[in-house]
C-alpha cells in the first residue's frame, strides 16, 4: 500500500477502507492516507472503518507527509474526510491519527471567515502528542455553505455530530475567536464530552452593541461584496510586522476569505451579532487556557479576562504584540498553552 503514490478505485459501488487502527494495524510511520467524500460506516473497539462513494471519489492517495512549515516530522497518519450532519448538511474535516492508540485527543475550531488551516501549524505540533481533528464549520471552506439563519447552538451541534460520527466520546478542545465561542457553547451544553478548553482571541459576548455592529458588517458584504472587507480584515488579524514577514500565510487567508459565500458570511456575522454564551460559563469546570494578543482589537484582552474571571479553573495569557489570530501568527505559544493542559482523565498518555 504504502509504495503507491494514486491508487484508483474499481469501479464497484462501495469500497471499505480500514483506518491504521482497524484490525490493530497501523501504516508505516509518516505515511499519510487521503480519503474525500467519506463518512463513518461503522465503529469499533480499534478504529473505524469508511464507506468511500465511488460516484463522488475517483482516487485514494498514500504519500508521505509532507510540509515545508513543519519544524518536526510528525507521525501521525492524516485523514481528510467529509461527514454528514443530522441535518444533511457536510463538514469537511482533516484528522490527524496519532501512532499511539490511546492517544488523547482534541478538536480545534477555526475563526469566522476563514477554514481549518487558522490551526494549521498548531495542529501539526500537537500531533506529536494527540489525535488531532480540524474542519471547516457549516458555511465556511469546503463545508456546506447553507444560506442561514445560523446560531452557536448549532455550531456546536455539529462538534457533537462529529465526535459521534469519529466515536469521539470525549475530547479536549480549542476555538479561535468565533471557534471559541462555539467550543465554550460546546463546553456548557456537552459538559461530559470536553476534557479541556483553549480558548484563543475570543469571547462569550461581544456586548450590547453587538447585533449593530455584525449587522452592518454583514449588509456591507451583501451590498458592496466581500473584497470590501479585505483590508479591515486583514489588519484586524495581524500585526504590521507579521504582514511583512508572513506573506504567503498572509495571502492564504485572504484568498480563503474572498472564497466565502456571502450569504452564509452574512449568516455567520449575524450568529455572532446574537451571541450570548454567558449563562454557560458557570457550568464549565475543566482546566481552560485563555489566550489573546496584546493587540487583538476585536476581543481585546478585556474580553479574555472577562472570560478569565467567570471560568474559575482557568489561567489567562496575554500576548505581547500579538493580534487576533494568535493560532498562525504565535503557533509555538498557542501550542505550548493547550500541551501544558491536562490531556485526559482515563486515557493512557502516548
Amino acid at each position: 500500500m504504502s509504495g503507491a503514490s494514486i491508487k484508483p478505485l474499481r469501479p464497484l459501488h462501495s469500497k471499505t477502507v480500514e483506518t491504521p487502527y482497524s484490525a490493530n494495524r497501523r501504516y508505516p510511520s509518516g505515511i499519510s492516507v487521503d480519503i474525500l467524500y467519506c463518512f463513518p460506516l461503522d465503529n469499533t473497539v480499534n478504529g473505524w472503518a469508511y464507506f468511500v462513494n465511488t460516484a463522488q471519489l475517483s482516487t485514494l492517495r498514500y504519500g508521505p507527509v509532507v510540509n515545508p512549515h513543519s519544524e518536526t516530522k510528525p507521525d501521525a497518519t492524516v485523514i481528510k474526510g467529509r461527514h454528514r450532519m443530522a441535518d444533511g448538511a457536510w463538514l469537511s474535516t482533516t484528522l490527524r491519527v496519532h501512532p499511539h492508540q490511546h492517544a488523547p485527543k482534541i478538536a480545534l475550531i477555526h475563526s469566522l471567515a476563514l477554514d481549518r488551516y487558522v490551526w494549521e501549524f498548531v495542529a501539526e505540533r500537537l500531533a506529536l502528542h494527540y489525535t488531532v481533528l480540524t474542519y471547516d464549520c457549516r458555511g465556511h471552506g469546503d463545508s456546506t455553505k447553507a444560506p442561514g439563519p445560523y446560531c452557536v447552538e448549532q455550531f456546536a451541534n455539529d462538534l457533537r455530530g462529529l465526535f459521534a460520527a469519529l466515536g469521539w466520546d470525549s475530547a479536549s478542545v480549542a476555538g479561535c475567536s468565533m471557534g471559541g465561542s462555539v467550543a465554550l457553547t460546546f463546553a456548557g451544553l456537552y459538559p461530559q464530552h470536553v476534557r479541556a478548553l483553549a480558548l484563543v482571541d475570543t469571547t462569550a459576548w461581544y456586548g450590547p452593541e453587538a447585533p449593530v455592529r455584525w449587522e452592518e458588517r454583514a449588509q456591507k458584504a451583501e451590498r458592496e461584496g466581500i473584497a470590501s472587507l479585505v483590508e479591515f480584515q486583514r489588519r484586524r488579524w495581524f500585526t504590521e510586522a507579521f504582514l511583512e514577514t508572513h506573506a504567503s500565510v498572509v495571502e492564504h487567508c485572504v484568498q480563503t476569505f474572498l472564497a466565502n459565500d456571502i450569504p452564509a458570511y452574512a449568516a455567520t456575522c449575524r450568529l455572532l451579532g446574537a451571541l450570548d454564551a454567558r449563562p454557560l460559563l458557570g457550568d464549565i469546570h475543566v482546566p481552560t487556557a485563555i489566550l489573546v494578543g496584546e493587540e487583538d482589537y476585536a476581543t481585546p484582552p478585556a474580553m479574555a479576562g472577562a472570560l478569565h474571571t467567570a471560568l474559575l479553573n482557568s489561567t489567562l495569557t496575554v500576548v505581547p504584540k500579538g493580534r487576533h489570530l494568535l493560532p498562525l501568527e504565535r503557533p509555538d505559544v498557542v501550542a505550548d498553552a493547550i500541551a501544558a493542559l491536562p490531556r485526559s482523565v482515563d486515557q493512557e498518555r502516548p
